[in-house]
């Protein structure tokens, strides 16, 4: 999990880095084509198969999948880099207020306060972090990311309900990027491509390439590890973000700013407490929360 967590951050690196002169559906293309192809490879030496019973449920998981992707790299673009990967790592907040959510529509007779208050420091966190980036253009960014992580805690329910119904991870993670690569194609269509240098091309292979490092490092420790010690180091991302930002973006670190992290780490990880220990056992298959890449 800290090596998928460096990894991701890597990948903001480069998407970062190529978002002034490439549009956000031309990268999510890239990276959905080197997922593909090596998931393609993968499956074909080991001698899997691809089909799928279930294509309806794959394509839910990979709507709501690809839209948190195309988000968060649209939020990068116009964020501090730390600042979009928090705001994408908010899905364990958004997943805990599904869950009260569900609660209230089924009539519970009681919701955990904790839950509650644990949603509540997670928006918080959000006003504290976005405070900084006052002008309209910040704020749209931010809502973008904000959405991003709503869509990949969707996706994450789509994984789970996936997962009960047999389908192998890489199967999975294959019709993910099969519907990356679709809204790409679309994307580049309608807005055009971005201008390729071999510097920029090998950038945005570079993204496909540590985007499918990471989540093989992901996919590799919700199988065998904790689900706190999961939860817990996968904030590393944040802190790795932080630190890329200031070097090589010349990016400000602000105290409201470290305050508004401190306070959705916080919130993330209290979530994930009380929903891997106290909710019911039918809600015990929502673990941590992961990034959209999942």
């Amino acid at each position: 999990m800290a090596g998928s967590s460096l990894l991701f951050s890597l990948m903001g690196v480069l998407v970062k880095a190529c978002s002034a002169t490439v549009p956000a559906g031309e990268m999510v293309f890239w990276r959905s084509a080197v997922g593909a192809l090596f998931i393609a490879a993968w499956v074909g030496l080991r001698g899997g198969t691809l089909a799928t019973r279930v294509p309806a449920m794959h394509f839910w998981r990979s709507a709501c999948g690809v839209g948190a992707l195309g988000l968060w790299f649209h939020s990068i673009a116009g964020l501090p880099l730390a600042t979009a990967m928090t705001l994408n790592y908010m899905s364990s907040v958004w997943m805990a207020l599904f869950l009260i959510g569900g609660a209230v529509l089924f009539g519970a007779a009681r919701i955990d306060p904790r839950l509650v208050a644990a949603v509540l420091a997670g928006f918080v966190g959000v006003a504290l972090v976005l405070r900084p980036n006052t002008d309209a253009q910040s704020w749209s960014h931010g809502l973008a990311g904000l959405i991003s992580g709503v869509l990949a805690a969707m996706a994450y329910l789509q994984v789970t309900a996936l997962g009960r119904s047999g389908e192998p991870e890489y199967r999975i993670v294959f019709y993910f990027s099969l519907g990356g690569l679709a809204l790409g194609a679309v994307s580049m269509v309608v807005e055009g491509t971005g201008t390729h240098t071999p510097l920029i091309v090998a950038q945005l292979v570079a993204i496909g390439v540590l985007a499918t490092g990471a989540q093989v490092m992901l996919t590799r420790a919700f199988a065998i590890g904790h689900v706190m010690a999961n939860a817990a180091l996968q904030y590393l991302g944040i802190l790795w973000s932080f630190l890329f930002g200031a070097l090589l973006f010349a990016e400000p670190v602000t105290a409201w700013a470290l305050l508004g992290v401190a306070l959705i780490i916080g919130a993330g990880m209290a979530a994930t407490l009380l929903r891997t220990r106290v909710l019911p056992a039918a809600l015990q298959d929502a673990r941590a929360s992961v990034p959209s890449e999942l």
